[in-house]
């Protein structure tokens, strides 16, 4: 059914809306969203800190990965979109366009260093 790969940011919309349209509860309210949002990148969190931190798993604990829990955080992200209406696409385009104009000379370039070493 959704075999192909990648997807872009409609149809991982869409995707996701024909997965929670199939149930009567439907979406959560914004307030679950966020709560369930903030569950997420706690579970992120706990992962990096498992890789990269100081805090290794116990030998009981299940093996995630992070790959795993930024597919998850991806998943609520959309699922808080859609509930609002919100085209990530055009979320995702402003805020680029932002930082790109706000950040274009926060740290040092590539190319710089380049020109310098010539």
């Amino acid at each position: 059914m959704y075999e192909e790969k990648p997807f872009n940011t409609a149809e991982m919309q869409k995707r996701v809306d024909d997965f929670i349209s199939q149930y009567k509860e439907g979406y959560f309210s914004p307030l679950s969203m966020l709560a369930r949002f903030s569950e997420e990148v706690g579970e992120l969190a706990r992962e990096v800190n498992h890789y990269y931190g100081e805090k290794p798993k116990k030998p009981t604990e299940k093996e995630n990965t992070i790959e795993d829990e930024l597919g998850d955080l991806l998943f609520v992200t959309i699922s808080f979109a859609n509930s609002l209406n919100i085209d990530l696409s055009e979320a995702f385009d402003r805020a680029m366009s932002k930082i790109e104009k706000r950040d274009k000379d926060r740290w040092t370039r590539k190319d710089a260093e380049v020109n310098e070493n010539e």
